[in-house]
């Protein structure tokens, strides 16, 4: 089924700052096994505004704003890497190697390739003095070094971190720290956002995944990136994983149609029947009449229960 973009990126993400509910997502499939409903609350802080500001600080070496705003930021997403990554760095901006060791390792649980945070946290550890550890991601990332050997787009990254962590460990103070990535602007952002979406329409689901993920470093945590990575990774059968996606889509935005919608057909594909039906009556809630979102999860599950019949 193909997916339509409703308006670009950037327009949503200004809608998103406005406060107003976001346009929804065309149907199709997604969504998470489980019967449970994420929360209708709408969190405190609206997580992409507060990590645009923490972008725009970290840039201006504002350290403290930044960690600031990427401690709302995590509030609501804890999972998002490039959040627990940036309030990581903010931390050492500031000379909190202490503070800045539970985001970084928040980071690499999210996302286990992030060689900055390997870095960063191995240069935190060492300020603590906690040789062995800091050691231990070294040594992590030699392993990378080795499998990589010098033919990886990584390779450079590597061999700069492995000179930072040594350095430190001989007893240099840090010159750099902080993404080796360039943090892109919105506008760059609303064309990777519609080229992904295009390779979802022609079933290029890993390489659509990989833009959007991407785009999360640039946008933060924002709903419909959220919601797509649901659902290619739900047609590539990683249906653990859309549900995280999909659950974190509306920790963000809990009234997104497109997230509500998908998240229960793939309920209904897992056999969770009720959860899907829970679904269709909060999109009946949020929108009513002549809303695509419910009368495609509604066709869903008539589809389903005449084929069990």
């Amino acid at each position: 089924m193909t997916l339509r973009r409703t308006a670009t990126f950037a327009a949503l993400t200004l809608i998103l700052a406005l406060g107003v509910a976001g346009p929804a997502l065309s149907s199709g499939g997604g969504g998470g096994g489980g019967s449970e409903m994420p929360s209708m609350s709408a969190p405190q802080y609206d997580p992409v505004v507060e990590y645009r500001k923490g972008i725009e600080a970290f840039e201006a070496n504002d350290y403290k704003k930044a960690a600031t705003a990427f401690k709302h930021v995590v509030a609501v997403v804890p999972t998002h890497a490039p959040a627990q990554y940036l309030l990581g760095a903010s931390l050492m901006g500031q000379g909190d190697y202490k503070h800045a060791i539970k985001p970084l390792e928040a980071a690499l649980k999210a996302d286990p390739s992030l060689i900055d945070a390997q870095r960063d946290l191995a240069i935190s550890y060492i300020k603590q003095g906690d040789t062995a550890k800091a050691t231990a991601q070294r040594d992590a990332i030699a392993v990378r070094k080795t499998a990589c050997a010098g033919t990886c787009p990584e390779a450079a990254q590597i061999d700069a971190a492995l000179g930072m962590i040594d350095a430190a460990l001989a007893g240099a103070t840090p010159q750099a720290f902080g993404p080796s990535r360039e943090l892109r602007s919105l506008a760059s952002v609303d064309k990777t956002y519609v080229d992904a979406v295009s390779l979802i329409n022609e079933g290029k689901y890993v390489p659509a995944i990989a833009m959007l993920q991407g785009a999360l470093w640039a946008a933060g945590p924002h709903p419909d990136l959220l919601t797509y990575l649901g659902y290619a990774n739900r047609k590539l059968g990683n249906y653990e994983t859309a549900a995280t996606w999909y659950r974190t889509a509306l920790a963000v935005a809990p009234n997104h149609r497109g997230a509500i919608e998908y998240y229960g057909e793939l309920k209904l594909q897992r056999g969770d029947r009720l959860g899907a039906l829970a679904h269709l009556a909060r999109l009946e809630q949020i929108c009513g009449f002549g809303c695509v979102q419910a009368d495609e999860l509604r066709n869903q599950i008539a589809r389903a229960s005449q084929s069990a019949s």
